[in-house]
């Protein structure tokens, strides 16, 4: 009773349009009071102390950091660095959007916030070239879900805190599939803009103009060196990263590139603080929700169930990557992994399966959620920025998120891929 309570008024909050983390907050409270187990004081400890974390701090500097950088002109800089390089090519634009979207993942950490901050600038410009807008928010979005795959990633930081698992090490791991799933979308990319005649920029830029164009961006191209290779090179922890990206992206913007005003810059800590308490509200419901399946068993009964259904390490990760794709599609990325962690760690973990590969697994999985309708936030932001339908967003992202679910299945079922970077570099 406890359980389908806990669920069943979870589901009625969702169709009635409650915000996922008040709805995870009120089922958990009706279930917690229906049940009489723990003290109705339990739900305000727990947001305390699920939110009391020194690796939560960086989700809101990652935030931060993100907007900071995109409303200083960091973006429009490595779009142009894309455009000179690939600008010419069959499909150019298309091409220009995952590129630069990969070297803003690694800015922003934050799949919206890619499609927002690219999207922003490159859909206008595809629609006057003549590029489908379906296609154009298909490409954009898809290519804006590497923020959370190509590190650092604000999921794998939550993933990483959940499972109780290296937050570098997460970075590391991600790094390589995020490469190809690039790789994969502009091959669709170009193969789809050959077919429908979208050809590149008939401008072609001398030697001196790229490195022009890349001179002009060295403050942006510096990010991922600087906080990626501060983690990773044990210089400084994931939290300290993000706040060193918040300064250096105000102190660019501000002193450096002088397009962030004092007025946008109280616009920008605003927008940052809205997202960064949403983010929070969501990790402490999504906690509380958690806990109370824990109190009923449900984990335990589910991995118990699967565990005597197969032991089969493939067939487990096939079911799990099934059941994965489905909830992506309805359930914000967050929340899924706080919930889903507890419930499958314990199952993959007693098949052999490396922690750090599953979780690599589950947010490839949930990336392509932001894809997917009904929830589709990226198809979403897309499709808003583009000034088209999600309908026609939807069928454009379909070969993209085909090409993604090629990389999902090599990845899981080469665990090497993840793994190799993390056990390289010890």
């Amino acid at each position: 009773m406890i359980t389908l309570l806990l669920f069943g008024s979870f589901l009625v909050f969702l169709l009635f349009s409650v915000p996922i983390a008040i709805s995870l907050g009120l089922a958990s409270s009706f279930a917690l009071l229906f049940s009489g187990k723990v003290s109705s004081t339990y739900i305000a400890q727990g947001l305390v102390t699920s939110i009391d974390s020194f690796p939560l701090m960086a989700v809101p500097f990652f935030i931060l950091a993100g907007d900071l950088m995109g409303e200083g002109g960091l973006s429009r800089r490595l779009l142009n660095v894309a455009n000179v390089f690939f600008g010419r090519y069959t499909g150019g634009l298309a091409v220009i959007g995952v590129v630069t979207c990969m070297f803003f993942a690694a800015i922003s950490g934050s799949g919206p916030a890619t499609v927002a901050a690219i999207g922003g600038l490159l859909l206008p410009a595809m629609a006057r070239a003549g590029y489908e807008k379906g296609f154009s928010v298909g490409v954009i979005a898809s290519a804006g879900s590497l923020g959370i795959i190509i590190p650092p990633s604000i999921p794998m930081i939550i993933y990483a805190v959940s499972a109780n698992v290296s937050i570098t090490e997460m970075f590391i791991a991600g790094a390589v599939p995020g490469l190809l799933i690039g790789l994969a979308l502009i091959l669709t990319a170009y193969i789809k803009a050959r077919r429908a005649g979208y050809t590149g920029s008939q401008t072609r830029y001398t030697t001196k103009e790229k490195l022009a164009t890349l001179w002009e961006a060295k403050w942006a191209l510096l990010v991922p060196v600087i906080i990626l290779g501060g983690i990773y090179g044990g210089i400084f922890t994931p939290t300290e990263a993000a706040s060193i990206g918040v300064i250096y992206g105000f102190l660019v913007g501000v002193f450096v590139h002088k397009e962030i005003k004092i007025k946008s810059l109280y616009e920008v800590i605003s927008r940052s603080a809205l997202t960064s308490s949403t983010v929070i509200v969501i990790v402490g419901t999504a906690t509380i929700f958690g806990r109370m399946l824990a109190i009923e068993r449900i984990p335990f009964m589910i991995a118990e169930s699967i565990v005597n259904l197969t032991d089969n390490p493939i067939l487990i990760l096939m079911m799990i990557n099934v059941l994965l794709l489905i909830i992506g599609m309805f359930m914000e990325t967050l929340a899924a992994i706080i919930i889903l962690v507890p419930i499958l760690l314990p199952v993959v973990v007693a098949v052999g399966i490396d922690p750090v590969h599953f979780g690599i697994v589950m947010i490839l999985n949930l990336a392509i959620g932001m894809v997917t309708p009904p929830v589709g936030v990226n198809l979403f932001v897309g499709a808003r920025v583009a000034g088209t339908s999600l309908e026609k967003a939807s069928v454009g992202s379909i070969p993209f998120i085909l090409a993604m679910f090629a990389m999902l299945a090599l990845v899981t079922y080469v665990p090497w891929i993840s793994l190799a970077l993390v056990k390289l570099m010890g």
